[in-house]
């Protein structure tokens, strides 16, 4: 039997004829950049995460780049982040001209740790601490970090907050939408996740006008009017055909996340119906709605020897991430050293990531589960 850890392609059958009747429309308009379709899209998804304003954009990396240029975040300015993440959630950090802070991730849901970033503020000296200009939690996975004590932390000292929601759309925490908490909520809609384009393109959350109306000048190289130029910004502009897929799968977004909430549970039962609580550790929910964009192990031992086999079966896995951030090569100058991050670098070493897409089937996942228990098992047989 195969098993992809993602399949796209009967997510489409689904949706096919309503995607080819708008993409036709749009080709008829030849109306490609910006326009009605992303108007709508910005309000839709605005109503969704349960905020005032969203701003369509090229990608959810340009959504975190430009989420720091509209928060004037540049040169000798630190934002604090967790160094368990996907590289853009850095990489726009140095962009900007900013240094990266880490602070290390919870053990259980590989969010950043709210106590270890209340104790890295007490440590630091006063001088230091007005550098830090904005913290960016990721909600890794599906499921929010803990952003009651993240955002009380943020007040005290007048920080700025970017929630890199990039995996967490329609995720929830204590009855708010990721991307409603902070100052602004940075969304993907790279076609692996949840809510997915048909090529790149991303999406900014805020409550604040003022961040509405900079977002919306950044996105055009700064222009306002067109060719008048007061601030300098870039080409993030959402074209109008990512838009209209993203509006069109917007409205089966629900049903595909309790389709994966479902997976996530059968996959629990089965783990643990097959007594694996021995080598495999389940995914642990602390928050209102975890939306499971991956469904993550933890192996206490053999984790990429069990890869390879599943591999060998036909079952499809992944690791996100293999290397934390801070001892990627680029950030060397970072001077973080192996050592200094010790749960996110075990966590590295261990995590594993199963298919759980919506359309995923019982006998698919007991195939799955069944050649997870066939590997820990032979050595006792």
């Amino acid at each position: 039997m195969q098993v992809p850890l993602l399949d796209l392609k009967s997510q489409y059958q689904s949706i096919k004829q309503d995607v080819m009747k708008v993409t036709n429309e749009i080709f008829e308009s030849q109306y490609f950049i910006m326009g009605p379709h992303v108007i709508r899209l910005e309000q839709e998804i605005a109503a969704y995460c349960g905020v005032k304003h969203a701003v369509g954009v090229s990608s959810g990396t340009d959504a975190l780049l430009i989420s720091l240029m509209a928060a004037e975040i540049g040169k000798g300015d630190l934002v604090i982040t967790t160094p368990y993440t996907f590289f853009a959630t850095v990489g726009s950090i140095m962009r900007v001209g900013a240094r990266p802070v880490f602070v290390d991730i919870d053990p259980d849901t590989f969010n950043i740790d709210p106590e270890k970033l209340e104790k890295l503020l007490n440590d630091m000296d006063a001088e230091k601490r007005t550098h830090i200009k904005a913290f960016i939690p990721v909600h890794l996975y599906g499921q929010c970090a803990d952003m009651n004590p993240i955002m009380a932390i943020a007040q005290k000292y007048g920080i700025v907050v970017i929630e890199d929601a990039a995996q967490a759309i329609g995720a929830e925490y204590q009855g708010k939408r990721a991307g409603s908490i902070g100052d602004l909520g940075c969304f993907s809609f790279f076609p692996s996740k949840n809510l997915g384009a048909f090529g790149d393109g991303g999406i900014v959350t805020t409550n604040s006008d003022d961040l509405h109306n900079k977002l919306s000048i950044l996105r055009s190289h700064g222009a306002k009017p067109k060719y008048y130029h007061k601030i300098i910004g870039g080409n993030f502009r959402l074209d109008a055909l990512q838009a209209a897929i993203v509006s069109i799968k917007l409205k089966y977004l629900d049903a595909w996340t309790q389709a994966r909430q479902e997976n996530a549970a059968r996959y629990n039962s089965l783990f643990q119906e097959a007594g694996l609580d021995e080598w495999v550790v389940l995914p642990t929910v602390t928050q209102d709605r975890h939306i499971y964009n991956q469904y993550i192990i933890r192996l206490k031992k053999n984790r990429d020897q069990l890869r390879q086999f599943l591999q060998e079966e036909g079952i499809g896995s992944e690791i996100y991430y293999p290397m934390p951030l801070h001892l990627q090569e680029c950030f060397a100058d970072l001077d973080y050293q192996k050592g200094d991050f010790p749960v996110a670098e075990q966590a590295a070493l261990q995590t594993l990531a199963l298919p759980i897409y919506p359309e995923l089937t019982s006998d698919q996942q007991d195939y799955v589960a069944a050649k997870i228990k066939a590997f820990f098992k032979r050595g006792e047989m």
